[in-house]
């Protein structure tokens, strides 16, 4: 994405006219919509601010009815208290907001939440977990939605530019309840998004968890990326890939400080940030400057005729599920609480495999036909295919 500050008449000179409809298209240039669910965002934080600023379709389109322009002078405490009266206490559940000189448009279903929006001062979750969504691509736009509701998910399932939804959170133990499945459903089936979910922080299998196992959904676990490179003991097997479990992520009650944390919930947002990355750049390839897959889009997350196909959610997925790979059990350390990845049926651990940053390289040049990803061995195929038949069975119930 390409974000210019300037002005379009200060680009092109005062006697060159551009159609209203097309300002702003060219210099803003390909970008993606990343759709976190969670706790609430530190919109002070420096993690998430920029200097440039977004086009007014984009705001438009995104549905923005409110901007918010934070203070950027003293601590968090004393920002959030110099904005309070023009910025927090007016926000409501009909609100859609920039927060104006950030990556982040926020909104939130529910009008009972202490501070709408904002990471209250006793959480931090989901502060983490964009932070995460931007280490991976630095350039997604957010639209941040506070809760742990199907409301939530169908703000972002709704909204017709977003592309990926990530959702960290689910039942305790992945107990087969009913979560947010239905919700998840409609972004991913009716409106052709892209949704990645956290399996638990147990052992547990991921099928019948309601955020992880949904045959639409992308399940992901973790493993310990740049350690020892194994399962980690305490996230959820069988899912579709892992990844990074262990990050470096902003507070949510500073402005600039950042602590280690681990968990699923970080490893989601994170692959859902490199799948943004790939949507990104094969955009830019394509000379495709819109985002979302609904509406005009005819369900095409990559929608242009130039040199590749248009693309889908279930062509980005089976690229991703093609470009993971399965670290070696000879790095197991054994001292660091991992498990090593089995020889044998690593597929009931890590699914697909494992994906980083490495990954985004060679999806990008399997979707726009530079160099084929090679087929997954066939057992890996057969573990896998029974992964999902085992899925599309236990949520058939689904509507």
């Amino acid at each position: 994405m390409i974000l210019l500050s300037v002005s379009v008449s200060g680009c092109f000179g005062s006697d060159v006219t551009i159609p209203e409809e097309e300002q702003g298209l060219e210099i803003f240039g390909s970008y993606s919509v990343v759709a976190p669910i969670d706790t609430g965002i530190n919109v002070y934080h420096n993690h998430f601010a920029m200097n440039e600023t977004y086009p007014e379709w984009l705001l438009e389109g995104l549905g923005v009815t409110m901007w918010c322009n934070l203070t950027t002078n003293g601590t968090w405490a004393e920002r959030y208290e110099a904005d309070k009266e023009e910025c927090w206490d007016i926000i409501t559940s009909q609100d859609i907001v920039w927060f104006v000189g950030t990556r982040i448009i926020g909104t939130t279903p529910d009008d009972s939440t202490d501070i709408p929006i904002l990471d209250d001062p006793s959480d931090g979750h989901g502060t983490a977990v964009t932070g995460s969504v931007l280490d991976a691509n630095p350039d997604a736009v957010i639209f941040f939605v506070e809760g742990f509701s199907d409301a939530a998910v169908l703000a972002a399932a709704n909204q017709p530019l977003v592309d990926i939804i990530s959702t960290s959170f689910g039942p305790i133990g992945s107990i087969p309840v009913p979560g947010i499945e239905d919700a998840t459903r409609v972004a991913v089936v009716e409106e052709g998004k892209i949704h990645t979910g956290a399996s638990d922080n147990t052992p547990s299998p991921a099928i019948q968890d309601s955020t992880a196992g949904p045959p639409w959904s992308i399940g992901i676990s973790g493993y310990a990326e740049e350690d020892d490179d194994q399962k980690e003991t305490m996230s959820g097997s069988y899912p579709d890939i892992a990844a990074d479990w262990t990050q470096l992520l902003p507070n949510h009650d500073d402005i600039d400080g950042y602590h280690v944390t681990s968990g699923t919930s970080f490893a989601t947002p994170r692959t859902a940030g490199i799948l943004s990355e790939v949507l990104e750049v094969l955009r830019g390839k394509a000379g495709d400057d819109r985002s979302g897959a609904s509406g005009e889009r005819a369900g095409f997350l990559v929608n242009s005729t130039s040199n590749f196909s248009q693309l889908t959610n279930s062509d980005i997925r089976n690229a991703l599920n093609l470009s993971a790979w399965y670290p070696s059990f000879q790095t197991w350390d054994p001292t660091t609480g991992t498990l090593p990845i089995s020889p044998i049926a690593p597929c009931t651990q890590v699914g697909w495999g494992v994906v980083n940053m490495s990954n985004i390289q060679p999806i990008i040049n399997h979707l726009d036909g530079t160099t084929e990803l090679p087929p997954r061995p066939a057992d890996v195929v057969a573990c896998m295919d029974a992964n999902q038949n085992i899925r599309e069975a236990y949520w058939s119930f689904v509507a």
